[in-house]
């Protein structure tokens, strides 16, 4: 049983495929200073969480496994001990990461009640063992985040034009008699990489290019505004 008088030891650890945490409090068995677990949580990791780098991992580790804690931790002091340098500094980390930067807000009110240690790998094998055999991610493991569902956005009305094919072969056309719409379409049909012809483009386009913001399509070009997700057709 924790002894909520006594500070906790929570160890954490990730690796490719899960993450792992290991609530520990050191009490006194027998008259002697004795190490023992409180809780273990695993998770395998969500298909989007794959896609994260080294650093994005280990913090997200942290924050899931705080909240998922947050029934001994919250009003406690602690030790995180993790592998990871980079874990040390989330609480003061500068980035302008939006997951970085919710994670950071999201373990602030642990600040002066949570002391964040490097230590190396085989110092905690515990929380090692259990990331890589994580539990699977579903509703009946206590440690279960759900997986992102796609927002739901109403279509409120479709205007479908009839535009035929004399249309789209005149904007074809008109692209082949302007040099920024030839080089364009060379740099965008097979992905080139030629920074000469990038060079070669006007400097605002130059610049829409850098930002990916064109697309190549049926051999007509297609421009995406900034900020914006919706692509016009570019004369």
């Amino acid at each position: 049983m924790p002894d909520w008088n006594i500070p906790f030891k929570l160890y954490i650890d990730a690796c490719g495929d899960g993450l792992g945490a290991a609530l520990h409090q050191v009490q006194i068995i027998n008259e002697k200073p004795t190490e023992g677990p409180i809780c273990y949580i695993s998770r395998q990791i969500k298909p989007t969480e794959a896609r994260y780098g080294e650093i994005q991992m280990e913090c997200l580790f942290l924050v899931w496994a705080v909240e998922k804690l947050q029934y001994y931790l919250d009003g406690s002091v602690f030790e995180v001990i993790t592998d990871c340098n980079a874990v040390k500094s989330l609480l003061n980390m500068k980035t302008p990461n939006r997951n970085m930067l919710r994670w950071q807000i999201a373990i602030q009110k642990y600040r002066g009640n949570m002391y964040i240690v490097h230590k190396a790998g085989n110092i905690h094998k515990n929380a090692d063992g259990l990331s890589r055999w994580a539990l699977a991610n579903t509703p009946d493991n206590p440690a279960y985040v759900p997986l992102e569902e796609k927002p739901h956005i109403p279509i409120e009305g479709i205007n479908i034009i009839d535009i035929g094919k004399e249309f789209f072969e005149e904007v074809r056309e008109s692209h082949k008699q302007d040099k920024n719409f030839q080089i364009l379409t060379s740099l965008l049909d097979k992905d080139c990489k030629d920074t000469s012809l990038v060079n070669a483009l006007d400097e605002a386009w130059k610049n829409s290019y850098s930002e990916r913001r064109f697309r190549l399509f049926d051999g007509i070009i297609y421009h995406r505004t900034k900020h914006s997700c919706v692509m016009k057709l570019c004369s």
